[in-house]
């Protein structure tokens, strides 16, 4: 259960973009899983897609689904705080719905590689506070990806290769946390969140807050 004693302040606080970055197999998915369980204020960031809405899925929690010409016309509209091409298919982030949530205090989870780090940082600096995992070692690393049972020896290959490009990039961030176990690196991720949330910068509140008390 979320503990919200921490996210509920007595005075109006702005949000923030916390970024994780990892190589595949770093433990990032599961972070990122552990940290919007348990933490009620932190919301996961809906991109928009032209990718085909596949089974399951549900078109504005998932992904804000749209077709290529009208992700166009957004990207021409300077509508996205980040876009990318991957694998034939663009995802973007939505400028409006971020800045809105920031405003009322909302915090926002992005699941980005570097690049995405990177143009976030460059167009909402203030607002983000970038996490890289790093695994403990690369053979670990390698040793993750085959237990899963699911790539063969090619794919996996692949994946170490874009792993090391990856990981070449760790200086890029505001902080690294190296994942030797789990639970560990999950109590250091929410600790950064939790100092972030207190940046007197943040607490837009704070100076009302103040003034009653000195009065």
């Amino acid at each position: 259960m979320a503990d919200s004693t921490s996210h509920s302040p007595s005075h109006p606080r702005r949000g923030l973009m916390l970024i994780l970055s990892s190589p595949s197999g770093a433990g990032k998915t599961t972070i990122a899983r552990k940290l919007l369980a348990e933490d009620a204020n932190l919301r996961m960031s809906v991109s928009v897609t032209t990718r085909p809405m596949r089974p399951g899925e549900v078109d504005g929690y998932d992904y804000h689904f749209t077709d290529l010409p009208r992700f166009r016309e957004m990207v021409d509209a300077d509508a996205f705080l980040e876009w990318a091409e991957v694998f034939g298919n663009c995802y973007g982030t939505p400028r409006a719905q971020i800045r809105e949530g920031l405003e009322s205090g909302h915090d926002f989870l992005f699941d980005v590689d570097w690049q995405g780090a990177q143009q976030l940082s460059q167009r909402a600096g203030a607002d983000v506070v970038s996490v890289f995992l790093l695994p403990p070692s690369i053979a670990e690393l390698e040793a993750r990806l085959r237990s899963r049972g699911t790539d063969s020896d090619e794919v996996i290959a692949g994946r170490m290769d874009r792993a090391r490009a990856e990981i070449s990039h760790w200086d890029g961030y505001d902080y690294v946390v190296v994942n030797h176990q789990i639970d560990g690196c999950f109590e250091r991720v929410r600790t950064i969140l939790e100092a972030e949330r207190l940046r007197r910068a943040r607490q837009t509140g704070l100076v009302d807050f103040v003034r009653e008390l000195t009065r």
